[in-house]
Order: structure tokens, then sequence, then C-alpha cells
């Protein structure tokens, strides 16, 4: 605990002057009666009220010292709590492309993504996750970390009018988005360093290639889980035509091989899903992946306390008044 203003806590200094002046002085200021001899009641027993003469003076100082130590207003805190917990540190690496609009799966791949994936976020609190995306460039949506609440709103925004806006350049680079999510685990030091890659196509553009990520996931000790969403079937994708909505028929173009190979390579495993079930199973068998220690930092901010510190002193000034006008009442 600590105090916010702790020059107020020199008050209690008036405290030794106060009880010099009870003790010493203060009888002299006090009625007295005269008697030719106190031989009579020099063993008389004490009543009790007579041992507790001074518990109104004693309350009265702890009503002081407790007033004092709210003026102080003391605070407490937790400051950094480092705990250790069970975990996996996970990069969550997923394709934005604007063929993840394609309907084959309601309501659509990328909106179907996401959902099991938040389902698989809240089923692990104690991981640290985190978010990569791409189309034709890539970038961290969110760093990992165990604030899934933080980690599942950024998810929810994730769309792809970056791609039709030409924002950023449509297509699918995998490697890009592989590198990116690797660049987040190669200084972790768990034991499980994990990517969960999620594309409905072939790399078609970037800087590197999908194998030479792999192989720089290896180099790290980072496991890489490919899945292949969607099908190879027609399916109906919407096209924005001046400014319009329309719709299109195209076919899907997953690279299964390419995809076996990163998780081969990796140590991983390669999933194909073209539903919403199968999809959920898939990261139901992920969600079995190997566990180990991993470090939580939290922190709580500092919060006034004075609350107890004012109550006590209330009724211990309204016990002072009680015991004062009634057991130990003066008549002068």
């Amino acid at each position: 605990m600590e105090f916010a203003n702790k020059g107020y806590l020199l008050l209690l200094f008036l405290l030794i002057p106060y009880f010099l002046w009870y003790f010493l002085y203060r009888k002299k200021g006090e009625p007295t009666m005269r008697m030719s001899d106190t031989h009579a009641y020099e063993f008389a027993p004490k009543s009790l009220r007579v041992r507790l003469v001074h518990l109104p003076m004693l309350l009265r100082c702890l009503t002081y010292t407790l007033i004092v130590l709210c003026l102080a207003r003391p605070q407490s805190y937790n400051a950094w709590n480092k705990t250790e917990t069970e975990g996996i540190d996970i990069m969550l690496c997923m394709d934005i492309s604007y063929s993840m609009l394609s309907e084959d799966v309601q309501p659509n791949r990328l909106d179907v993504a996401k959902d099991v994936a938040a389902e698989f976020v809240s089923d692990r609190p104690n991981d640290n996750i985190g978010l990569t995306i791409f189309a034709g460039e890539a970038f961290t949506q969110c760093p990992m970390t165990t604030d899934h609440s933080s980690l599942l709103n950024l998810m929810r925004n994730v769309n792809s009018n970056l791609v039709m806006s030409g924002l950023i350049q449509d297509g699918t680079a995998i490697g890009m988005g592989l590198s990116n999510s690797i660049s987040r685990l190669k200084d972790s030091k768990t034991k499980s360093k994990v990517i969960i890659l999620l594309t409905d196509g072939s790399n078609n553009v970037g800087d590197i290639s999908p194998m030479t990520a792999a192989q720089m996931a290896k180099t790290f000790g980072i496991r890489i889980y490919t899945i292949g969403f969607g099908t190879n079937q027609m399916a109906r994708i919407p096209v924005l035509v001046n400014g319009q909505v329309q719709y299109d028929q195209q076919q899907g173009t997953i690279d299964y091989k390419t995809l076996q190979n990163i998780a081969q390579t990796t140590n991983g495993h390669f999933y194909r899903a073209e539903s919403r079930s199968e999809l959920s199973q898939i990261y139901q068998d992920i969600d079995k992946l190997e566990k180990s220690k991993l470090t939580k930092s939290s922190y709580a901010k500092l919060y006034d306390v004075f609350q107890p510190f004012a109550f006590a002193a209330l009724i211990s000034l309204l016990l002072e008044l009680m015991l004062r006008l009634t057991v130990f009442r003066k008549i002068p």
C-alpha cells in the first residue's frame, strides 16, 4: 500500500503533545475532593469503569489517526504480476484475397474462416495468439497477445475491402504471409511455436516463395499447419463494377501440393476443408497440440482504498461519543 499525499502523515506527530497534556496536565484542571485519610480506599477493588477510564481518549486518538490516513490517500496496487501458465505461441495467417469472398460456403469463405478462428481463440485462453493477414501483400493485424478480447475485436474488422478498394494489391502472397508470421515467432522462448495458414488459392505474387518461407520456419523450430479452404468448383463471387456490386462465377484454384510440402517441411500437418463443419473439426484437431509453460504478465492500476479507514473513523467517533454520554458521563 502507498500514500498519494504522504505529507499529511506528519500530522500524526501532534499525538505526542496531546498524550503529554492528557497524562501530565489535564488532571490539574479537573475538580477534586479533599479527604483527611484515603487509607480506606487504598485496597478497594477497581470497577470496570475505572479500569477503562482512558478508553474515550484512546478512541479519540484512533479517530484522529484514521482521519489523517484518509487525508494521505492510501492506495493499493498489484503492479506487474507474472504467472506461469500452460500455453503455446500461435500466429494465425489468414488469406483475405478477393477470392475469399466466394460463396461456396455461406455467407462466404472469409466470414466462415473468421468465425471458426474466433472460436479457436476463445477455447485457448492461455496461449499467445496473433494474426497476420495477406493478399498480394502481408501485414500484422494483431501481434501475439494473451489479451484475446483485443485480438477478437481486430479479427472482426478483417475484410476484403482493402483489396476491393485497391488500397493493397490483390493476389495470394503465401510466402509473404508466412514470412510476416515467422518474424513474430522467431524470438519466442516457448517450446511450441505454430503458424496456422489458411488460404483458398495458390501463391502468385510476392518476393518470397512459400517453400523458402517454410525453410525459414524450420530453421526457427516453427511448425506450420496449412489449411486449403474452399472447393475447386464454380462459386459465386461479388464483383464491383462502376461502384455497383454484381456477381460472377469463378472456379477455385487451391495449390494443395505446395500446402502439403510446407506442412511436411516444418513437421506440421496439411488439412483440406470444404465446409464450416470440416474447418471447425480441423481447428479442434489443432487444439490438441502440445502445450508448454508460458509467462503471462498483467498490470493493475493504482486505486484509492481510504473507504475502510473512513468507515472505521466514523465508528470510532460514534463509540467515543456514546461512552462519554453514558458510561463515562461526568457531573461537575
